[in-house]
């Protein structure tokens, strides 16, 4: 008789094959600690990078920017 037991990561393989990672790269921490992806728009400053999400915010708390519609 053959031995039809098999571990069930093995199983999962045979089926559907190696999983792939999406999960995305981390290329480190903008100026507030956020963290950035490889991908991610980033704006460089003075040596900072900061998230192009960030920048607003970055240039009020820096350089007290002041931000209006005309």
């Amino acid at each position: 008789m053959i031995n039809t037991i098999e571990h069930p990561d093995i199983t999962r393989v045979r089926r559907f094959g190696y999983l792939q990672n999406n999960e995305p790269e981390l290329f480190g921490y903008d100026y507030f600690g956020d963290e950035i992806f490889y991908g991610d728009d980033v704006v460089e400053m003075d040596g900072e990078i900061v998230l192009q999400d960030n920048l607003q915010k970055f240039l009020v708390e820096l350089y007290d920017a002041k931000f209006y519609t005309a």
